[in-house]
Formats: structure tokens, sequence, C-alpha cells
């Protein structure tokens, strides 16, 4: 089918589409125009601030940076001094080494102050200083902040330092929570709640706690063997192997026999 051919347009439709096409290109002027003068206003009304809020960022970040910066060094002076007073500690130097720790005592560098602390209080009680053992220890034993593994520590010396001076049923109370199989400290611990219970006349309480510290692999032997005894003088069987047993006791005497031997010699 043929296509039909399409008429001339009249003078008035093109006059139509140029006006069209002028009006077209005015309104894209308009919206530039008001783009740019909405654009100008914003500057206007929000150039200052957002230029403040900008530069008080970037003086925020730098800021940071800086502190950051400062705390790292701060912590690496820190680790050197208290390598340092380990080291005058080993060498039989403890005022050296009270010395070198005493900047960190009262520092804000977290852990050090607390290690500071230990340190101090470990020497205090070496010397007999019992009053300022106690006090140290009991400031980290108190410290919320101070690492867990620390505060425990601290808790386990002032009591072990205190125990004598102490009713049973507050050794009890400190020390239950680490006299648990598994905690780090649970030998030592259970060993002071064990001796609790047996003061407070508990000694069903008392002997599945000391058969447990014979069985810890991470217990001193010496404390095995303790706890082992005594729990059999409460009335528990700590014994599990008997040839095993036998077996510690035959090295421990021909440890002793040797030993004795090359002093002779």
């Amino acid at each position: 089918m043929a296509l039909r051919p399409k008429s001339p347009k009249t003078d008035l439709e093109k006059a139509a589409e140029r006006e069209d096409a002028r009006n077209d290109v005015f309104m894209r002027e308009v919206d530039d125009a008001v783009r740019q003068d909405q654009m100008a206003t914003a500057a206007k009304r929000f150039g200052i601030p957002l230029a403040v809020v900008v530069v008080l960022g970037l003086a925020g970040l730098g800021g940071y940076l800086w502190w950051e910066s400062q705390q790292h060094a701060k912590s690496e002076e820190a680790a050197v001094a208290m390598t340092l007073a380990i080291d005058r500690l080993e060498a039989n130097q403890p005022d050296a080494a009270i010395e070198k720790v005493a900047p960190l005592k009262d520092g804000d560098i977290a852990g050090y102050a607390v290690q500071a602390k230990l340190l101090e209080a470990g020497i205090a009680q070496q010397r007999g200083e019992k009053d300022k053992a106690a006090k140290l220890f009991g400031e980290v034993s108190a410290d919320a902040e101070a690492p867990g593994p620390m505060r425990d520590l601290a808790t386990l010396r002032l009591v072990s330092l205190q125990y004598d001076d102490m009713k049973p049923a507050d050794v009890v109370a400190k020390l239950k929570p680490l006299a648990v199989p598994g905690e780090p400290f649970f030998p030592s611990a259970a060993e002071m709640v064990g001796m609790a219970y047996i003061e407070q006349g508990k000694p069903d309480l008392a002997g599945p706690l000391f058969a447990e510290i014979s069985r810890d692999e991470t217990a001193p032997q010496a404390l095995r063997a303790r706890a082992r005894q005594i729990a059999g003088l409460v009335g528990t069987d700590a014994v599990d192997d008997v040839d095993e047993v036998m077996e510690q006791i035959e090295r421990n005497s021909a440890a002793r026999a040797a030993a004795q031997q090359q002093a002779g010699q």
C-alpha cells in the first residue's frame, strides 16, 4: 500500500514550532538561573557554618591522631620501665625496681599502673611489710577497671596475706569464685577455701576440693600430694589410680636419692 505524501506545513504551524522551541530554550535558561540562585543562596546561608564544621572536623581528627600517638609513646615508655624494673628485681635490687615503676603506679596507662602496684606489693610482702602489701593488693583487688586475672591474683595474695586474721566464712566468700576447676588460680584458691571449710567443721565440702586439687595436673606436685593426704584425712578418696600414685612415689624417691648422691660427691 502506497504512503500518502505529507501535506506541507502552513506558515502558522511553522511559527508555532519556532515559538515552542524558543519557549524550551527560555525555560532551560530559567531553570539554570534558578539553580544557580539556589546555590548562591545556600552558600550565603550555610557556607560559613559548613566551613566551620569541616575545619572543626579536621581539627578533631588531627587532635585524635596526636592523642593516639602520645598514648602509644607513653605505652612504650611504660613497657620499657616495667621491663627495667623486672630486671632490677631479678638482680636483687628491689629498691631500684620500685623506683622504676613509681611513675607508673599513679599513671593513666592502662594495665601498667596495676602491674606497678602488684610488683611493689610483692616486694613489700617479701620484706615483711604486711600492712603496705595488703593496702596495695587491696587497691588492685577492688579496682573494677583492672584486668580480671590481675584482680584475681591480687585477691588471692591479699587473702593469703591476711588468712590468719580472717574469719573462715570471709575466706570462702573471697576465694570461692576462684576455687573452681579450670580457673587459673584454682589450686591455691581451693586449698585455702578447703582449709576454711575444715575450720568451719565442713569436711564434706573440704574433701572434694582437695581431691580436685590432687587431680589437677597444673598444680605443683607438692601441693597435689598435700591435697591428696588432706582429702584422705577428711574421708575423701582422692586416689583414682593407685599404680600411678606408686609410680610417682618411686620417681620422687629416685630423684631424692640421686640428689643426695650428687651432693655427697
